[in-house]
């Protein structure tokens, strides 16, 4: 437990991020935050590199709605020092957590709070001796670390464990984790690290994790993104959406078009999109451009348009409700989704 969200056991895949500002600036983090849970974060990790930062985790947590967690490398002492000002979970990295000593001071701290610790081995940050002994940062490397320091933990009576194992090359990232899971059963937390921006960073985090999710391993996830850490909220919901995994929000589809669509469909989706909510119940809309699969899809959806000729046919839950011009197609498609929306709220979906 996280605070009051479960990780593993059977409990839902929790979408994370982790604030970029700087800790220690509580007004600025708590800011960033409140963009993140208003995006859907489930669980939000902040860096604690300083004392500054540690001490700012007091006034960040009396405002942060959702499990706040501590991320630190280097010093245990932040982190025991993170758990004393309210954090729900640390992060620690065997390759710089200082030894067995340290580990377990950390250890008794977060037993006596009531933390789950979270041992996040890195390929970019992995110890020395295991780098030469497998010449390089291997996945076999990465799971030996993570087992080893899991060891402290088992050692002084601690099973509070969450385990990600993290490298910037997607299949070594897979491989870890398979071999993690057939090692042992501590909840995993996965994610591409230093997956890059944009559209490449969107396209390995979505083939890695997808590949690990379909396997049916993942406890909880970060689309580990640079740049706006909403954007990594917004990706991981996405993608357990798009797996199936998780019924929330509007999926909205819509055709790539080709030379039969006859108008510009894109502005059409932008506006249905802007006009729907982004979180709530699960509604699939269908948004299609011309008479080939835009019929058969939209009656399949829960609502949706299949246009041709400028004119739009309204299915509603596999009925059609009218043959319309354009614009007038376009506010009815809205105006129904909106419908079922409320409905569906009012039905407790």
């Amino acid at each position: 437990m996280a605070g009051a969200v479960a990780i593993g056991g059977g409990a839902p895949i929790t979408v994370q991020s982790m604030t970029n500002t700087d800790t220690a600036d509580a007004a600025a983090t708590i800011g960033q935050i409140r963009a993140l849970v208003a995006a859907g974060c489930e669980i939000v990790r902040c860096t604690v590199p300083n004392g500054a930062a540690a001490r700012a985790l007091r006034t960040i947590r009396d405002a942060c709605p959702i499990p706040l967690v501590a991320d630190v490398h280097f010093d245990h002492r932040l982190a025991i020092q993170a758990l004393e000002n309210g954090v729900d979970k640390v992060r620690i990295n065997p390759g710089n957590s200082g030894g067995a000593d340290k580990v377990r001071e950390l250890v008794a701290c977060a037993r006596a709070h009531g933390a789950p610790i979270r041992i996040g081995a890195n390929a970019g940050s992995l110890e020395k001796d295991l780098y030469r002994k497998d010449g390089g940062a291997t996945p076999a490397a990465m799971v030996e670390s993570a087992l080893s320091h899991t060891a402290l933990l088992e050692a002084a009576g601690f099973y509070d464990t969450v385990i990600s194992l993290k490298a910037s090359t997607l299949m070594d990232t897979v491989e870890a984790c398979e071999c993690l899971a057939r090692e042992c059963d501590y909840p995993l937390h996965i994610g591409i690290t230093e997956a890059g921006s944009g559209e490449n960073g969107l396209i390995k985090s979505a083939a890695g994790l997808g590949i690990l999710l379909r396997e049916g391993l993942g406890d909880t996830l970060r689309v580990s993104l640079t740049g706006d850490p909403v954007q990594e909220v917004r990706a991981g919901l996405g993608l357990l959406r798009a797996m199936g995994i998780r019924k929330r929000g509007v999926e909205l589809i819509s055709c790539p078009t080709c030379g039969r669509t006859g108008f510009d469909l894109l502005p059409v989706v932008q506006r249905v999109e802007a006009a729907l909510p982004k979180d709530g119940p699960y509604l699939k809309v269908a948004v299609m451009g011309c008479a080939v699969n835009g019929p058969g899809a939209a009656r399949d959806a829960d609502v949706g348009l299949a246009f041709a000729g400028g004119r739009g046919v309204l299915f509603t839950e596999g009925r059609i409700l009218g043959n319309l011009p354009m614009e007038e197609a376009i506010e009815a498609l809205i105006r129904e989704a909106r419908n079922l929306l409320e409905q569906k709220k009012k039905n407790g979906c």
